[in-house]
C-alpha cells in the first residue's frame, strides 16, 4: 500500500489527551487541559434548548446565520470601535481550530512562509506544513516571554505569506501590548503579507488590560483575519462554535476552504451564541473577573508552597518553574512525576515548541471550581512536603 500522508502520519497524541489519560489511570486532579469545569450560562444555554426544540434543525447558511453574523459585527463595533459588514466580512466555523485550518488552506500555498511566535498552539505547525508553507517560528521564553525585535526581523522575508498570531497567548498566558503589535504590524505590511489572529482569549485578560486586535491597526484592516471562539467567550468549549472577520478579499477563500471542510455549524447553536454576544458588559467583566480571582487564588498558593510563578497576563493558564521546588527533571518527567506522586496533573511547557524549549516549566489551567484547585493545592503542598522530608 502506498504511504500515507507525512505531516499526520506518525503524528504523536496531542499532549492533552495524553496527560488527561494518565490523568484518569492515577486519579490525578486535572489541571492539563484548558477547559472549564463548569458550564456557561444557564440562559445562553436554555437559548440554545429551546432553538433546537422549537426552531430548525437543518442545513443553516454556509457561512453562518444571519443573527450570529450580525452580532459578531456589531461586537467588533462595540469592543474594538471596528466597522464590519456582516453580510461580506463574517464567517461561522465549527469552532476556532476549523478556522485557523480554513485560513491556512485558503490563504497558503505551497512554497510560502508562515511566521509564528512560540510556543505555539498545538495545530499550528502541521496545519501550517500541510497547506506547503515553512514555519519560521520566533520564540519567546519564560519567566517574561519578552518578543525580541531582531528575531522578529528575521524570520521575515520575500516569502513570508503570513503571521499566525495567538494573542492573548495560549500556553505563556502573554498579552501583547501595542509596542509589540505595532511591530509585527509594520513587518506584516513591509513585507506584503496578511495575519491570522486566533483571539480566542480576548475577553479573558486581567489587572485592567485592554485587547486590542491586529486588525484596528493602522494599515491592518484589509491585512487581518481575526478569529473569535463562543466557546472561551461563554464558558462552553463543547459548543465548537467560532467565528472569523476579515475584508472580503481575505474571507471569499476562506469561506470556500470551509464550505468543503464543515459546510456549516449547528443553527441552534449559532443563534444563541447570537443571543450571548448581545449580553450587558457586566457579563464580561464578570467573566475576566472571575477568571482573575481564580488565577490570584491559585497563584497565590503555589507561590505559598514554594513554586515559582510565571506572571499571567490572560488566558485559563499559568505557568509555574519545578526547579522552584527541587525538581530538576526534564517537564514531561516532572508532569509525570506530578500526576503519579502529587496526584495532580499539569502539561510540561515543552509540548509548545518544536525544539530547544525553556526547561523545567509546566502550564497549570486554573479555570476550575475554587474546590478543585484548593484540592491541588493541598495535595501538591503535601507532595513538596514529603520531598523536603526526604530530601532532611
Amino acid at each position: 500500500m502506498k504511504p500515507t500522508n507525512p505531516i499526520y502520519t506518525g503524528l504523536p497524541t496531542t499532549i492533552f489527551e495524553v496527560m488527561s489519560r494518565m490523568a484518569k489511570e492515577n486519579g490525578a486532579i486535572n489541571l492539563g487541559q484548558g477547559f472549564p469545569d463548569v458550564d456557561g450560562p444557564e440562559d445562553i444555554r436554555r437559548f440554545a434548548a429551546e432553538e433546537i426544540v422549537n426552531g430548525r434543525n437543518q442545513y443553516p447558511p454556509m457561512m453562518g446565520v444571519p443573527e450570529l453574523r450580525k452580532a459578531v459585527a456589531a461586537a467588533n463595533a462595540r469592543f474594538y470601535d471596528l466597522e464590519v459588514d456582516w453580510e461580506s466580512e463574517v464567517l461561522v466555523t465549527s469552532g476556532a481550530t476549523e478556522a485557523i485550518s480554513d485560513c491556512l488552506a485558503a490563504l497558503i500555498e505551497p512554497g510560502d512562509e508562515v511566521v509564528l511566535i512560540e510556543p505555539l498552539y498545538d495545530c499550528y505547525l502541521p496545519l501550517v506544513r500541510r497547506a506547503g508553507a515553512t514555519p519560521r517560528p520566533v520564540r519567546v521564553t519564560p519567566p517574561d516571554w519578552r518578543l525580541d525585535p531582531e528575531a522578529l526581523a528575521a524570520a521575515f522575508g520575500p516569502k513570508t505569506k503570513a503571521v499566525l498570531l495567538n494573542n492573548p497567548m495560549n500556553p505563556a498566558a502573554k498579552v501583547f501590548g501595542l509596542d509589540e503589535l505595532k511591530l509585527i504590524a509594520d513587518h506584516v505590511i513591509a513585507n506584503d503579507a496578511v495575519a491570522i489572529c486566533d483571539e480566542v482569549y480576548e475577553h479573558i485578560i486581567f489587572d485592567g488590560r485592554k485587547h486590542h486586535p491586529l486588525m484596528s491597526l493602522p494599515g491592518m484592516r484589509e491585512r487581518t483575519v481575526r478569529i473569535g471562539s463562543a466557546g472561551k467567550t461563554f464558558s462552553l468549549t463543547g459548543w465548537k462554535v467560532g467565528y472569523v472577520t476579515a475584508a472580503p478579499a481575505l474571507l471569499d477563500p476562506i469561506t470556500k476552504a470551509h464550505q468543503f471542510t464543515t459546510f456549516t455549524t449547528p443553527p441552534g447553536l449559532q443563534k444563541a451564541v447570537a443571543y450571548g454576544l448581545g449580553k450587558g458588559d457586566d457579563y464580561y467583566a464578570g467573566l475576566a473577573g472571575d477568571l482573575q480571582a481564580k488565577r490570584d487564588r491559585f497563584a497565590n498558593g503555589l507561590a505559598a508552597i514554594g513554586f515559582s510563578v510565571v506572571p499571567c497576563a490572560g488566558t485559563y493558564f499559568i505557568t509555574a518553574d519545578m526547579r522552584s521546588v527541587g525538581v530538576e527533571d526534564d517537564d514531561v518527567t516532572a508532569c509525570r512525576r506530578l500526576t503519579m506522586e502529587a496526584g495532580v496533573t499539569a502539561v510540561p511547557v515543552s509540548a509548545f515548541y518544536e525544539s530547544e524549549a525553556p526547561r523545567g516549566f509546566v502550564r497549570f489551567c486554573f479555570s476550575k471550581r475554587e474546590a478543585v484547585l484548593d484540592g491541588a493545592l493541598e495535595r501538591l503542598a503535601r507532595w513538596v512536603e514529603r520531598k523536603e522530608a526526604a530530601r532532611a
